[in-house]
């Protein structure tokens, strides 16, 4: 079992920057390939961004390459979501997940365990 405990997020102008972090407890984060998700009002939950085990291998959706960093810091047992030049369009509620696969997956059923979710607000 694996929980998942989301912090940053919060309120901010367009161009501006934020970083989430998901937290790991129980069986630790190392174990599991990552992704990051989001949900914006009245829209299915999409992914956005995955990392492997080892955070060797990572892929992003194209309408946040290059402005989004997923990274993980096993020894802290956190994945992180860095983004930077955000736009109104990113608002949404973001959320972490693990799955037990072999690496990560851009489907939302493929994931196992889910962090709380956070808010992000970009104003224009």
């Amino acid at each position: 079992q694996v929980q998942l405990v989301q912090s940053g997020g919060g309120l901010v102008q367009a161009g501006g920057s934020l970083r989430l972090s998901c937290a790991a407890s129980g069986r630790t984060s190392s174990t599991y390939p990552m992704g990051w998700f989001r949900q914006a009002p009245g829209k299915e939950r999409e992914f956005v961004a995955g990392i492997s085990k080892s955070g060797a291998s990572v892929y992003y959706v194209d309408f946040v390459k290059g402005r989004f960093t997923i990274s993980r810091d096993n020894a802290k047992n956190t994945v992180y979501l860095q983004m930077n030049s955000l736009k109104p369009e990113d608002t949404a509620v973001y959320y972490c997940a693990a799955r037990g696969g072999i690496n990560y997956n851009t489907r939302i059923e493929e994931y196992d365990y889910w962090g709380q979710g956070t808010q992000v607000t970009v104003s224009s």
